[in-house]
């Protein structure tokens, strides 16, 4: 049996990527997979969208979580790790992220800037790791952090446009809880993917249900339930089955069959997917002072991904 490789996507672990000469070539069935989970994250936010259209945030971020994990859990092998860290990373990945994530996109965050500006978790992880790891900043960290940062700021400048000053806010919360969650993930180390997103979804459903009540009271809840529409009910399928089980899943899938290196980059089409199915199924549009914050955030992340290869050469010189 060979080893056991991380089973944490690109961007869950960008402070120590491998290079990319590892001499193995993805087949077309597997390519295939990786454009299939791709597509459907980058999908994931227009669906968060739609089901939000009749679905308070908080009721949804439930449903969603109540579904991936019931009745996956019965089936699928706990961890080997301990309740503590079940609990830390249901509470920050899961719970955190998506409770700012979809209060975000409720209150006016674009569905296409949001799959951007959440990508700002990969620099949150950095600064996490430095702080509470004791890793260091690699060159082509700090230059991809200054680089997105900038991107940040213009996107930042066009709030109160068609961009909600609290909803790029919350979108920046929900991407320091993916950050701290990927720390969280770190610390816990090599475990089955799938076995840890199904058992941590057991951890939000509570949480979202005491917080739709306490800010979206039970007449809302009993209103929303009462008169959910087809597309909110497809929209929270999805976002259970599709997003999180299935796309962890495939995920888990190649990165066992491949160096993470590899795989690695396709988690940059994320975004793009984002941008481009918003444009296509809401009619989003980004101003120019937006687009060029958006090349800006993705020149940042793809300088901290593949950054190595530049750098590692002369670092075996200095050396």
């Amino acid at each position: 049996m060979g080893p056991v490789r991380d089973a944490r996507p690109a961007l869950f672990r960008s402070l120590r990527l491998p290079h990319l000469d590892n001499g193995l070539h993805m087949s077309p069935k597997d390519l295939l997979l990786a454009l299939v989970v791709i597509v459907a994250w980058g999908l994931n936010f227009v669906v968060i969208k739609i089901g939000l259209h009749g679905v308070p945030p908080m009721l949804l971020g439930a449903l969603r979580f109540t579904l991936a994990a019931l009745p996956a859990v019965f089936f699928v092998k706990r961890p080997a790790i301990s309740w503590k860290w079940l609990l830390a990373y249901g509470a920050t990945i899961s719970l955190g992220q998506f409770s700012f994530l979809f209060s975000a996109m409720y209150v006016g965050m674009p569905a296409g800037l949001a799959s951007l500006v959440l990508q700002a978790q990969a620099f949150f992880t950095l600064l996490m790791a430095v702080l509470f790891l004791g890793e260091r900043f690699r060159p082509q960290n700090l230059i991809g952090l200054i680089i997105a940062a900038g991107g940040l700021i213009f996107i930042g400048m066009e709030s109160g446009g068609n961009l909600s000053v609290l909803g790029f806010v919350l979108t920046l919360c929900a991407a320091a809880m993916w950050g701290m969650g990927n720390i969280v993930t770190k610390r816990i180390g090599q475990v089955e993917m799938l076995g840890l997103v199904v058992w941590g979804s057991i951890v939000p459903p509570i949480p979202f249900y005491l917080l739709s009540y306490w800010l979206e009271g039970p007449d809302r809840i009993v209103s929303a339930l009462q008169g959910i529409s087809t597309s909110s009910i497809l929209a929270v399928i999805y976002l259970a089955f599709i997003a999180t089980l299935l796309g962890y899943c495939l995920w888990s899938r190649l990165l066992s069959r491949y160096p993470a290196s590899q795989v690695a980059p396709f988690s940059l089409l994320v975004p793009i997917i984002g941008i481009a199915s918003a444009a296509v199924f809401l009619d989003e549009q980004l101003t120019s002072f937006q687009l060029v914050g958006a090349l800006l955030v993705m020149g940042g992340l793809a300088v901290n991904v593949f950054g190595g290869r530049l750098f590692a050469p002369r670092q075996r010189v200095l050396n």
